[in-house]
């Protein structure tokens, strides 16, 4: 009796873990999702905390607010938005064509790693409007207005003038109002990986890329729920992670996000031990991924050349003008957990 009191009593927690977790392919990850907090944050009279992970999200027109904490959303398949401290942005569009969020206070950092031709991604600053053309890692200041290109290109539209802003150069919007110059500068970026809210977003990369290995290893050519790029949720890390349709991207924090067909280049979780991440086991009968041994280990999937090495941020591109089946599965034109 008292061994079946405590079987009971274990499908009990196991049953109520599963109903407060976020349903596999429940909900979909749309730009505005929230994918992390720390500290204080809000969505209008909404106190967001862990639990508010993958299933809040900003609709347009809602303000994500910080006060001492940090936030993470989601744009389009590989574009993270990350708010810093006492510090408030708006979702203006979340189309998937026509993604734009207004910051309207405080900073911001956007890591693009992926971008098409039909993605038209902007953040609204200072009254200016500045598109994201290229991936890369781009800096926002609505104190004075900056606009910072660490890596990618972007094209800052104030008014009716245009400037384009590359890589390693910044713009300062106030200034240009001020003076009705505008003139891109050269900035350190050394002076500002020291900085709080880039080395949070630095972090925040480096999880990402984990989590996506562990995603990644779990599909392999015609399993199932595997509908080509997109987010998917990682249970292992609470969070959705960026999995490519084919070969593998480096970020611009140099961590890389591999398809399902090449994650077994992926090197061993960048020293960490595999089988737990902050008390929560990785994927159970799953042998580790590890550099000189491609391959979806017993998965039956994908098998590389022993030691081989891909030296390429973006080795193998995409199929179906990026999309494999011709785009994003599931109502609504979502993305997938």
């Amino acid at each position: 009796m008292m061994r079946l009191s405590g079987l009971k009593l274990f499908a009990s927690f196991f049953l109520a873990a599963i109903l407060s977790a976020p349903a596999w392919g429940a909900n979909q990850a749309l730009p505005g999702t929230l994918n992390y907090v720390e500290g204080q944050a809000s969505i209008g009279d909404q106190t967001l905390n862990s639990k508010s992970v993958g299933s809040v999200g900003l609709q347009a027109g809602q303000t994500l607010s910080t006060g001492t904490g940090k936030a993470e959303v989601l744009l389009t398949p590989g574009v993270f938005f990350r708010l810093g401290d006492d510090s408030a942005a708006t979702l203006v569009s979340p189309s998937l064509t026509n993604t734009e969020i207004a910051l309207a206070k405080g900073q911001a950092m956007v890591e693009v790693d992926d971008l098409h031709k039909d993605n038209l991604l902007r953040v609204q600053q200072a009254g200016a409007v500045t598109e994201l053309r290229k991936t890369g890692l781009y800096g926002f200041d609505a104190e004075n207005g900056a606009v910072r290109v660490f890596q990618g290109e972007a094209l800052v539209n104030d008014g009716d003038r245009q400037v384009k802003v590359k890589g390693g150069h910044e713009f300062d919007i106030a200034n240009a109002s001020s003076t009705g110059k505008l003139n891109t500068a050269k900035f350190d970026k050394s002076r500002y990986q020291s900085a709080e809210l880039y080395r949070f977003s630095n972090l925040r990369s480096e999880y990402m890329a984990e989590a996506n290995v562990n995603a990644a290893s779990l599909y392999y050519p015609g399993a199932a729920g595997w509908y080509g790029p997109g987010w998917y949720w990682d249970s292992a890390f609470w969070e959705y992670t960026w999995i490519p349709g084919d070969g593998f991207f480096t970020g611009p924090f140099g961590y890389g996000f591999y398809s399902p067909f090449f994650v077994g280049y992926a090197p061993y979780y960048y020293g960490r031990p595999y089988g737990y991440y902050r008390g929560r086991p990785f994927v159970t009968g799953h042998r580790p991924v590890v550099a000189g041994r491609p391959g979806f280990n017993g998965n039956g999937g994908f098998h590389g050349p022993a030691g081989g090495h891909v030296g390429a941020s973006h080795f193998g591109g995409m199929n179906s003008g990026g999309f494999h089946g011709g785009g994003f599965h599931g109502g609504g034109g979502g993305f997938h957990r």
